[in-house]
């Protein structure tokens, strides 16, 4: 019997001949060897300032990244606030580093002329944690997260399926709303709770960080809406570090756990803690760990092999009181 072999077998074999005949490139040798990326010189944005549970872990996998990889890289610190960003970004692109691993958290409007210098200084960039979709399209770069207005809107209806919620129900939602870029997924988290016919009442955070850095800040505000909507039946939390001060909250409107279904967004030793004692009943996961390693791997792989930006939806699905023991003890370990 006569074997013919397909257009993609006979590509395969067409290409390995070129390679070993020389006509082809192989990959790299560097490539393959141990800290292959090490003269590579990057600045990375954690996001909030050192401690803060998301930024751990964000940082714990950036940390993990150089270790496996090289590059020599400086970490940026910047308390969640979008001026802070925006100044430190200036700094990043003047000392000229290979690339920078930027929080796009400061939006497309305040990015984009720096990204724009970047580029021109041949900078290779990367974003994470919050998109920046003109800024990409512009100037190149990927992007390393969860897709904000999607994962916002899948909590929200993810939220109301479980709480049973019905038209005319009560829902306090708290979020940094005015915010470009950022601000995308609370806002489509309350899209869909409208939909659903859900009274919504909006907490809008400010804008430059400050409830993100210390929860207790926002003690008073939170403690408030809940005395003044006493009907409330659902309470949604902007942040990890909000939800994870959930106890807090609810303590101090004479709460108990459970009496309000809860929700938001990320995951914490703080938030598996709510989880078991009863006072979180749903996150949506956005793995800060990727978020961390995969844009340093990105930035040496554009440097060192030429390849294109890295885009990756991290957003990984729902964390609940039934399956919370899975990611409990990575959580616990600043892992996930």
């Amino acid at each position: 019997m006569r074997i013919v072999p397909t257009q993609f077998q006979r590509l395969f074999i067409a290409t390995c001949a070129a390679t070993l005949l020389g006509i082809i490139s192989p990959i790299p040798a560097h490539a393959l060897e141990d800290n292959w990326c090490k003269d590579v010189h990057i600045r990375f944005f954690v996001g909030g300032s050192e401690g803060d549970a998301f930024g751990t872990i964000v940082y714990n996998g950036a940390k993990r990244a150089e270790a496996d990889l090289g590059p020599k890289v400086d970490y940026i610190f910047s308390g969640w606030s979008s001026e802070k960003m925006v100044q430190q970004l200036r700094e990043a692109v003047a000392v000229k580093p290979d690339g920078i691993a930027m929080m796009g958290h400061p939006g497309d409007a305040a990015i984009m002329p720096l990204a724009e210098a970047a580029h021109k200084a041949g900078i290779k960039m990367m974003y994470q944690n919050v998109p920046v979709p003109k800024v990409v399209a512009a100037f190149g770069g990927g992007y390393v997260g969860a897709q904000q207005e999607a994962q916002g809107r899948a909590l929200g209806t993810e939220a109301v399926k479980l709480a049973g919620m019905k038209p005319g129900d009560k829902a306090i939602m708290e979020g940094v709303f005015d915010n470009e870029n950022r601000g995308a997924r609370e806002r489509g988290t309350v899209a869909a709770l409208t939909e659903a016919g859900v009274n919504v009442v909006q907490i809008s955070g400010p804008p430059s960080g400050e409830w993100a850095s210390d929860p207790n800040l926002a003690i008073p505000v939170i403690t408030a809406a809940l005395l003044n909507n006493p009907d409330t039946k659902l309470l949604g939390g902007g942040g990890g570090q909000m939800l994870g001060n959930i106890p807090t909250f609810m303590q101090a409107a004479g709460k108990k756990p459970g009496e309000i279904f809860v929700f938001g967004f990320d995951t914490s030793p703080q938030i598996v803690e709510g989880f078991k004692n009863g006072w979180v009943q749903l996150t949506a996961d956005q793995q800060p760990f990727l978020q961390g390693y995969l844009p340093i791997l990105s930035l040496c792989q554009q440097v060192k092999l030429g390849l294109a930006p890295m885009n990756l939806d991290t957003g990984a699905g729902f964390v609940t009181p039934e399956n919370y023991k899975i990611v409990a003890e990575l959580a616990k370990q600043a892992l996930r």
